[in-house]
């Protein structure tokens, strides 16, 4: 082919190997930069080898930083090496509530017989099936839990296990209701930000697995890099990666170019805060009211919002504030002691310009 289209790509042809390694569920063959916490994990899960009760484990740090993957890469060799000690993961964003969770862990039992049962008839059966064996649980995103007597009855009525809590607060912790905290005594982790170097070698591990050789410009790839540093996130820099090929696939080049990676900052809004206009209506009040209120204590938000003739309870309230979070539409900050106690700060993001991404 003539020097003039060796660099246009033919629509049967594309920049990527397996662009699956840029989703953020992906578990790369390594983690780099988390050993210390793995084997933190590894450590308090051992005493189960010996048939004896495991360490419990408090994990905390902000979203996109390699919690829950240090998790699964160790949960993934727990596996390989034993099948007396059995992990149950839960993501307690989906399984929010006791019932919910003890019907989720009969699932991964392999219990069919729930129909009709309550939650104490259900758990005498997982606590008999647990007994006989170890077992690990991993309660995933747990400050979003709304009631905690399941970990109650773990932690009083399974024999050998490790109870492993994972949230983004720290704060979390504290609030804790004591007859739990009491029994929990956990260790604690604290799942600090990437540095800039460490952000971009794993983009780069990335990167190798997820395009063909060299087809990804250096100094676009550290644009990407330095971006997704700043936002402290690396499913950021996996989006803006996967963008970026994208872009170029569609304007048929054979590289990803420093204009390529522009234009993929430029789409982030995309990712990063959706459209109001998306919003229920009940949402769209909530939004509006944390924009004249940024900065103002939930509950002082609520008592607006009642004043302003919204109709959901509090609970409801609350978890419309949890899907603004999620959305990027607003930033929540916990803050704990003080004068008032544990209080939570809403912000509005509105104010957060695409350049700041």
């Amino acid at each position: 082919m003539g020097g003039l289209f060796k660099d246009i790509l033919r629509s049967d042809e594309t920049l990527f190997k397996n662009e699956m390694a840029l989703d953020y569920s992906f578990v790369p063959k390594l983690m780099p930069y988390r050993e210390k916490e793995q084997r933190i994990i590894a450590g308090c899960i051992k005493p189960l080898f010996d048939n004896k009760n495991g360490r419990n484990l408090f994990i905390y740090g902000k979203p996109g930083i390699g919690k829950t993957l240090a998790l699964t890469k160790v949960i993934d060799e727990l596996k390989e090496e034993t099948d007396e000690i059995i992990p149950i993961h839960i993501n307690c964003w989906k399984h929010n509530t006791t019932y919910k969770i003890v019907l989720e862990i009969c699932d991964k039992m392999d219990f069919k017989f729930v129909q009709n049962k309550k939650t104490e008839e259900l758990f005498r059966w997982i606590k008999q099936a647990l007994n006989k064996k170890s077992v690990v649980f991993v309660f995933d995103e747990a400050d979003k839990l709304e009631d905690l007597d399941f970990l109650y009855m773990i932690l009083e009525e399974i024999y050998r296990k490790t109870v492993i809590l994972v949230t983004n607060y720290k704060e979390w912790l504290i609030e804790l209701d004591e007859r739990i905290k009491s029994r929990l005594l956990p260790e604690m982790i604290d799942f600090k930000p990437y540095n800039l170097e460490e952000t971009k070698g794993i983009l780069k591990a990335r990167m190798e697995s997820a395009f063909q050789p060299g087809i990804f410009d250096a100094v676009a790839f550290d644009l990407l890099a330095k971006k997704t540093f700043e936002m402290q996130d690396i499913r950021a820099g996996l989006h803006l990666m996967k963008e970026a090929a994208h872009i170029a696939e569609d304007k048929s080049s054979r590289k990803i170019s420093v204009e390529h990676s522009q234009q993929a900052l430029r789409n982030i809004d995309e990712f990063s805060i959706k459209n109001p206009e998306e919003l229920a209506s009940d949402e769209k009040m909530i939004l509006d009211l944390v924009k004249s209120n940024s900065g103002k204590r939930i509950g002082d938000l609520f008592k607006a919002y009642q004043e302003g003739g919204g109709k959901l309870v509090y609970k409801s309230f609350q978890r419309k504030i949890e899907k603004l979070e999620k959305g990027k539409f607003i930033t929540v900050e916990k803050t704990a002691g003080g004068d008032e106690g544990n209080t939570t700060i809403v912000k509005a993001n509105s104010e957060k310009k695409l350049t700041e991404f």
